[in-house]
């Protein structure tokens, strides 16, 4: 007999956040920690990492953090080698870390579309590399694993003023199926999936909603707050618990046939 509650238990795992400082990066690894992992929390901003991982101590959890560039080979080496260095392995990596910034297509800077591709889609690209070259068997951690990728509603339906997240988040979602096929045909035992939230209300979700008044599409914060709102069946936006909950579901062995999937957690939205 199967004992369910220990399918979704992470007992033994050590996990690698990205982007852990704030938001949605921080709940997963509260999330992970109290279901029994270790957790590497990492960002760019240090101080917010620090804050995370002291957090997760706090409350009994076993944390570490370091300073993370996700768009760095080097310091992608470095967390991985720190995660198993410190903490004793490395079972799931979270490619969380990413930006948004709000433009209609007609007038998105070629910087501004760089700059996103560059963190939400190179930063991912070598999370997954070198969590594959660290988990599979011969590699340092060499006991397969799950890779998590965050994507979004917007990489799978078109959203305005949002083309280059858009872009980038499709990418993660294309890019995930493809190694998730790789890494299962070549025996690795890693799987990877992708995670779509809606609008989170997260930091991020706020700078987007402020975007559309600043941009002209709403007249004002509670009209953008009202027509975003209105996308979403369920009729209310999403918490930082709803998609963490979705993580630690990929993150546990409840989810061990799963791989190449889309884990869609946005209120109807893609539905509709």
């Amino acid at each position: 007999m199967h004992d369910y509650g220990k399918a979704f238990r992470l007992d033994g795992k050590v996990a690698l956040i990205t982007g852990a400082a704030r938001g949605l990066g921080a709940e997963i690894a509260r999330a992970f920690s109290q279901a029994g992992a270790k957790v590497m929390v990492t960002d760019v901003a240090d101080h917010g990492a620090a804050n995370t991982a002291g957090a997760v101590r706090k409350a009994g959890g076993i944390a570490e953090h370091m300073v993370h560039d996700v768009t760095s080979e080097a310091q992608w080496e470095a967390a991985v080698a720190a995660a198993i260095g410190k903490l004793g392995g490395l079972d799931v990596v979270v490619n969380n870390a990413g930006v948004e910034t709000g433009a209609l297509v007609a007038q998105c800077t070629l910087e501004d579309f760089r700059r996103i591709q560059d963190i939400n889609v190179t930063g991912t690209f070598l999370g997954i590399r070198t969590a594959i070259r660290a988990m599979s068997p011969g590699g340092p951690a060499g006991k397969g694993g799950s890779i998590i990728n965050m994507s979004s509603v917007a990489g799978i339906i078109g959203v305005t003023a949002h083309g280059a997240y858009g872009a980038s988040k499709g990418a993660v979602r294309t890019l995930s199926k493809a190694a998730a096929v790789e890494c299962g045909r070549l025996g690795t035992g890693i799987r990877v999936n992708s995670v779509h939230p809606g609008l989170v209300s997260t930091a991020m979700g706020t700078q987007l909603l402020d975007g559309l008044v600043s941009l002209g599409l709403a007249p004002d914060r509670a009209a953008a707050d009202a027509a975003i709102l209105a996308l979403h069946p369920l009729g209310k936006f999403g918490e930082p618990y709803d998609v963490a909950c979705g993580a630690l579901y990929l993150a546990a062995d409840a989810s061990r046939w799963v791989t190449g999937s889309e884990l869609v957690i946005d209120g109807g939205v893609a539905g509709s």
